[in-house]
């Protein structure tokens, strides 16, 4: 796993058409902009068993 470290309006880019944006930062949390290309899922870990499910979700 790569960790890095990235302060809010900081980007981590993955490959040439996937963007991680640290939109804000408020105590614990952290606001994350993805973009993507729409052919690729983009999903919350808590929501993946129920994504693969639910095709279309």
């Amino acid at each position: 796993m790569l960790i890095l470290t990235r302060k809010q309006g900081e980007s981590i880019t993955i490959g040439d058409d996937i963007r991680i944006t640290i939109l804000d930062v408020k105590g614990k949390y952290v606001r994350v902009g993805v973009e993507a290309p729409r052919s690729l899922a983009v999903h919350r870990q808590e929501i993946v068993p129920v994504a693969k499910e639910e095709p279309g979700k």
